[in-house]
């Protein structure tokens, strides 16, 4: 969002038509949520914070359409994708294929051992018809299953073989791994770029009534801690997931090569998992959605406490403050706790399930090796592969909790990206690079809410260089009124025209480029007083600089600095006065040279020593240009040439100060209602004054 774009919208009425809300004026918004993290979900476009309260949704986004458009996410990326599963693959075969090998070294070492114990001199066939005809069928079908040698011991020449093919395919089996984790990650962290630069420019592209409904910190939130959340379960539960799927897929193949009846024994634990996985995910797919957005209403409530942390203390508000931290962190908790146990349960149940397959497979396997119907090895590499059939899968299930937030973090930060965004461009006209400033209103209509009108049939005219004064009761849509001529809002009905040009036909930058502001909030960057200065024009030269700091009083106060010109200012501007942040702003303003000047109530947080200052670096870049001047203290625009009084989005009244006072209507009240007290004499005697002039 540019610069102009982030600015407050000062006394302007809520999107709701009523008062102002505390977004509208420059503070952070407080939103009241139900205390329900269980069931209370957000749909996109809906409103999750604002003084007025969060507005619950009825249904979130589902788990799988989420899921699938954060795969969608990787599609540019698909000969990475393809260099990676294949990687994996490889691996994977390697792994799988390395305890049949090592079951078969195991025959060799078994083999040797038992065939030592043989004389030498008579075949295998005879030693088992010998023990047939003994009775001892079992240790005779025992043999059958044996490469036994009698008299011979270990091989240990095919022994060395076997064990140097396992070491090798395990050693290439991590090759790949460490490779296939590298490619990911490198093209993970371009996705995540890519969604950042998403998120960025989707700040650029919302209108300014987006950020006056939500709370700063659960927007700071989604387009952050959300986007980390999401890279983490695309670097490590993506990897994981497929390396582990594959291993189930390779495993479950080789255990049917092996034993098909040990594999039907090991594959009733996968029903059982799944259906444990699946409700025990499910209950905690809520549960990671409400905590990652409990997170971003705490993260709005510690920044609204941060930066309202003096009026905080002046109101004696710290307990009410600490409390509602503290009610906001008990919500976290429960949502962060309950997310974490629930989903936590999935491993010791998956765990349990394998276990009872594995006492199963070991008793049925034994009894297979003491009758012939399989060797030593094959046992042994099923009792291998069961518990490695078990490992995955529990895998699977810890990596289903990184997913579930992951997911629940792709939801809220989908839901920001699918957010309205402002108008489209639709510039077919230029203006020239010095324009007179003649702005025209002509039956504008403006509402924030339709049912709810604002603005309406507003017409009026702002001759070039002059200053147009705009006053009026809170709500009155004063300023609303001036950033309807920045476009920080689209008219519902009518024109505005700067120098006969519809403003709807020129690019918002090519307009804004023609605008200045001066806020009521003094707003300057971490940096020093030159940069802020030159942030009103980035090309601007040093003479052109120092000549706006002299003009708005700013070199007055600079010389006396240590650092002069290059002091920076903290991130708070508290090394600096409230009249010294103002100046600076003037001259921000004043290095720009605009054609329009906005000044926003630029007087009324600083002390009436450096008002004067302030007032008369005004007046220095009000000269040659046309200025809209919002203000309360009227005894600051007397000299507007013209004065408009604002009620209820309606100029009731339109004239000189003087002209206006001798009237007698809402100016009137308005500025006697200033002069209350001691003061009321000297105001009526003044307006006495006035009325005397216009008459004459």
């Amino acid at each position: 969002m540019s610069t102009n774009e982030k600015v407050s919208t000062g006394s302007a009425q809520a999107p709701d038509g009523t008062a102002p809300d505390a977004t509208a004026a420059g503070m952070p918004a407080t939103d009241v949520l139900d205390d329900d993290f269980l069931e209370e979900e957000f749909t996109p476009g809906e409103a999750d914070g604002g003084m007025f309260g969060a507005v619950p949704a009825k249904k979130a986004q589902h788990f799988w359409p989420s899921a699938k458009r954060l795969m969608g996410l990787l599609k540019p990326e698909r000969a990475g994708i393809t260099a990676v599963l294949a990687m994996v693959t490889v691996a994977v075969v390697l792994n799988v294929i390395a305890p049949r090998i090592l079951g078969q070294a195991m025959d060799v070492i078994f083999a040797g051992v038992v065939g030592k114990q043989l004389p030498a001199g008579a075949t295998k066939e005879q030693f088992i018809e010998g023990l047939r005809s003994q009775g001892q069928d079992n240790f005779a079908d025992m043999l059958t299953k044996m490469d036994v040698v009698p008299g011979a011991g270990i091989d240990f020449q095919k022994l060395a073989f076997l064990i140097s093919v396992v070491l090798v395919m395990y050693f290439v089996a991590n090759i790949f791994l460490w490779l296939q984790g590298y490619v990911l990650n490198v093209l993970v962290m371009r996705v995540v770029r890519k969604l950042r630069d998403d998120t960025e420019k989707k700040l650029n592209e919302l209108p300014l009534n987006y950020f006056d409904t939500r709370q700063r910190g659960d927007v700071l939130s989604r387009v952050t801690n959300d986007v980390d959340n999401i890279q983490q379960a695309l670097q490590q539960a993506f990897a994981q997931l497929v390396n582990s799927a594959l291993t189930v897929l390779g495993i479950v193949i080789m255990m049917f090569i092996v034993s098909w009846q040990l594999a039907l024994i090991a594959l009733i634990a996968l029903p059982l998992s799944g259906v444990a996985a699946g409700i025990i995910g499910a209950r905690s797919q809520k549960l990671f959605a409400a905590q990652w957005k409990n997170t971003g209403e705490l993260n709005g409530q510690i920044e609204e406490s941060f930066s309202g942390h003096d009026l905080v203390r002046v109101f004696g508000r710290d307990a009410d403050m600490l409390a509602r931290f503290d009610e906001r962190n008990e919500e976290l908790y429960r949502a962060g706790f309950g997310a974490q146990f629930v989903s936590g349960m999935i491993m010791p149940v998956m765990q349990f399930v394998s276990y009872l397959s594995y006492v199963g497979i070991a008793v049925v396997g034994g009894l297979r090796v003491a009758s012939g119907s399989m060797s030593l090895g094959d046992a042994t590499a099923f009792i291998q592969y069961s518990r490695e059939f078990t490992q995955p899968l529990g895998q699977m299930a810890g990596m289903a909790n990184m997913l579930q937030s992951g997911v629940a973090s792709a939801e809220r930060v989908f839901e920001f990206l699918d957010a309205d965004e402002q108008d489209a461009e639709t510039a077919t006209e230029h203006l020239p690079t010095k324009t007179d400033g003649h702005v025209e209103f002509k039956h504008v209509t403006f509402s924030y809410s339709p049912d709810k009108p604002l603005i309406e049939d507003l017409s009026f005219t702002a001759e070039p260089g002059h200053t147009v004064a705009i006053v009026g009761p809170t709500g009155a849509g004063k300023t609303t009124l001036v950033n309807l001529v920045m476009r920080f809002y689209e008219l519902n009905a009518g024109s505005i025209t700067l120098d006969a040009v519809d403003i709807t036909r020129l690019s918002r930058s090519e307009l804004r480029a023609k605008v200045g502001m001066v806020l009521q909030d003094a707003w300057l960057f971490g940096g020093t007083i030159y940069e802020n200065i030159r942030y009103g024009k980035l090309d601007a030269t040093e003479d052109q600089i120092m000549a706006a700091a002299k003009a708005t009083f700013v070199d007055r106060f600079v010389r006396a600095l240590p650092d002069g010109y290059n002091t920076v200012i903290d991130e708070e501007g508290n090394n600096v006065s409230a009249g010294e942040k103002q100046l600076i702003t003037i001259a921000r303003a004043f290095v720009a040279n605009p054609s329009l000047l906005i000044l926003d109530e630029a007087t009324s947080s600083v002390d009436t020593r450096t008002e004067v200052l302030v007032q008369k670096a005004m007046a220095a870049l009000r000269t040659e240009r046309t200025s809209f001047v919002i203000a309360h203290r009227l005894s600051t625009i007397r000299d507007a040439d013209t004065i408009l009084v604002m009620e209820a989005g309606r100029i009731v009244e339109q004239g000189r100060h003087a002209q206006l006072l001798a009237l007698q209507g809402a100016y009137y009240r308005l500025y006697m209602s200033q002069f209350a007290g001691e003061d009321a004499d000297a105001a009526s005697a003044e307006t006495a004054e006035d009325a005397t002039a216009v008459r004459s």
